[in-house]
């Protein structure tokens, strides 16, 4: 990657990993929070408060990536922002579910994921664009490491809940200026043109529906995943959740930089393979973790999901950027995007019915169905021709 890639890869980076800081600071402790309010809230309002801003994300990306494709990525962004800032205040400032869960839903209208990767796609070349986007997911991958490791602290500092989401807030809007002046504009967008394609061209691309059902896929494995995972460690190592970031931080790392050499591979050819391939290593992974027994078990489970996981989180967003028509990519990414959030509650149904049948290592054996369904559904998959006019006119972004 040339100098103008890189800055915008790690300042698009920074700015998902400050959005998302404090929402895993929160996940794990909002439900004994939530318990502990004056009203004493039903389960039923805690749940919707749990919800909200991942429905509010599927429901808003569309949206928003078609409105960077007419006005501009980095306005949306800005605009998505403050909502999620706005959601964040509103949240961290009331002691009733009803306004904490409204809050929650405007962090998730604030649904900008489409509009950063399509500005991502837009000033990097095809020949890195992989890279880039995995080095960008694994900033979010690294905060969720960081929340675990500060979310204690944090809480305790920051006088709980209600300070950790005003410190998202905060966080979000320092974001801002990120996006402004570290992340360079492509020169050859034209803002000012509006899309002359319909949505339903992107719906109609069954290319296009394959890699937005993989990714609905796989985040419904990660959903098992974390749910299984973190108390099949407590019963083989003993450790409290506020230690678990000592295995996943160095398998993250460590899976990462293994992955490296299969991104650039994938951004010279041979992405089909590199995908089938990954998606039986994220099977296999799910099966190791949860039938082989010990800790050598779950360590290597870990290893097998993590390498295809950080492949993927670039991979699958580089194909929906090329295959999608130039004036639709935002539209494109945000229909993925959609599909990446309704991911989580078809997890939580597979959650719900396996960890009460078989348990959580059974729990993870049964997710491993998941991705076999998503072979079934990409192995038609054909190769994405290369679009040699977006590497030329991403070669040269502006500063």
């Amino acid at each position: 990657m040339n100098s103008k890639e890189l800055k915008a890869t790690f300042g698009l980076g920074a700015v998902y990993a400050l959005r998302m800081l404090g929402v895993f600071m929160v996940l794990p402790i909002f439900e004994l929070y939530a318990k502990g309010l004056p009203q004493h809230p039903g389960q039923a309002w805690i749940t919707a408060a749990m919800i909200a801003s991942a429905l509010a994300q599927a429901l808003f990306q569309i949206l928003l990536g078609r409105l960077s494709d007419r006005i501009g990525r980095k306005p949306v962004i800005a605009m998505g922002m403050l909502m999620f800032a706005l959601g964040s205040y509103i949240a961290g400032s009331s002691d009733r579910i009803e306004l904490i869960t409204l809050g929650r839903f405007l962090q998730g209208a604030g649904a900008i994921s489409s509009a950063v990767t399509a500005l991502l796609a837009d000033v990097t070349r095809e020949e890195v664009r992989t890279m880039a986007m995995a080095i960008m997911g694994a900033g979010m991958g690294l905060s969720f490491v960081l929340a675990i490791v500060l979310g204690s602290a944090a809480e305790d500092l920051l006088g709980g809940v209600r300070g950790i989401f005003k410190l998202t807030a905060v966080l979000s809007l320092v974001a801002i200026p990120v996006v402004w002046l570290a992340v360079p504009a492509p020169e050859h967008r034209n803002t000012a043109a509006a899309p002359t394609g319909s949505l339903a061209q992107v719906f109609a691309d069954t290319e296009l529906l394959r890699l937005s059902g993989g990714i609905l896929l796989l985040h419904a494995a990660v959903l098992c995943l974390f749910t299984g995972m973190p108390l099949l460690i407590q019963q083989e190592f003993g450790w409290a959740s506020d230690q678990h970031w000592k295995l996943y931080l160095p398998v993250l790392v460590g899976t990462l930089v293994f992955a490296l050499p299969l991104m650039r591979r994938a951004d010279r050819g041979g992405a089909r393979g590199l995908l089938l391939g990954s998606i039986v290593l994220l099977a296999a992974g799910l099966l190791v973790a949860g039938l082989v027994p010990g800790k050598i078990g779950l360590i290597a489970g870990l290893i097998l999901f993590f390498l295809p996981f950080n492949l993927l989180e670039g991979l699958l967003p580089s194909l929906v950027s090329r295959r999608a028509p130039p004036d639709q990519k935002g539209a494109a990414l945000g229909v993925y995007a959609t599909a990446q959030f309704l991911g989580q509650p078809v997890g939580g149904l597979v959650c719900v019915w396996a960890l009460s049948h078989h348990g959580p290592a059974g729990l993870l054996a049964v997710a491993a169905m998941l991705p076999l369904l998503w072979l079934c559904l990409a192995y038609p998959m054909r190769p994405t021709p290369p679009r040699a006019r977006d590497s030329e006119a991403a070669a040269h972004p502006s500063t």
